[in-house]
C-alpha cells in the first residue's frame, strides 16, 4: 500500500512538471521527490520513456554566468544517478547509465556508462531495461 501510494504522488509530481511548467517528460518516468528539474528554462527539459532520475540528481537548462539557455536531453530507459548534475546542453543517449555523484559536461553517446567529474565513459556497449537497470548483468 505505501510503494502504491509513493508511486502515486511521483506520477503526480511528473503530470504537475508537464502541465504546469510544458517540460518534455515521456510516460514512464521515474523521478525522484527529491531530485531538482531546472525550472529557469522549464521547455528545455527533455526525458525520453522509461528513464529514472535519482534523489539529488540535478538536471540544468540554463547557465546565467554564461547567459546560456539550452535543450537538455535524456534518452529512453536512462538511469541518472544520485548528486549528480548534468549541464545545460546536453545530450545522453538512449540506454545510457550516469554513475552517482558524476559531473556530465559532455554529451554522452547511446549504450555506455559515464562516472566521474568531468563524466568519462568508462563502459561502452550495455544494454538496459526499463529505467535504466543494466540488462546483461
Amino acid at each position: 500500500m505505501v510503494r502504491f501510494i509513493r508511486l502515486l504522488l511521483l506520477s503526480l509530481r511528473v503530470k504537475f512538471l508537464k502541465l504546469y511548467y510544458g517540460m518534455n517528460i515521456s510516460d514512464g518516468v521515474l523521478l525522484s521527490s527529491k531530485c531538482n528539474l531546472d525550472k529557469t528554462n522549464p521547455k528545455g527539459v527533455f526525458i525520453g520513456r522509461d528513464s529514472y532520475v535519482a534523489f539529488g540528481a540535478t538536471i540544468l537548462t540554463h547557465d546565467f554566468v554564461r547567459a546560456i539557455h539550452a535543450d537538455t536531453i535524456i534518452g529512453k530507459e536512462c538511469f541518472i544517478g544520485a548528486n549528480s548534475i548534468v549541464l545545460p546542453g546536453i545530450t545522453i543517449g538512449n540506454n545510457s547509465i550516469v554513475a552517482a555523484g558524476s559531473l556530465v559536461s559532455k554529451n554522452v553517446p547511446n549504450n555506455c556508462i559515464v562516472a566521474g567529474n568531468p563524466a568519462r565513459i568508462i563502459k561502452q556497449n550495455i544494454s538496459t531495461k526499463k529505467y535504466g537497470k543494466l540488462d546483461n548483468v
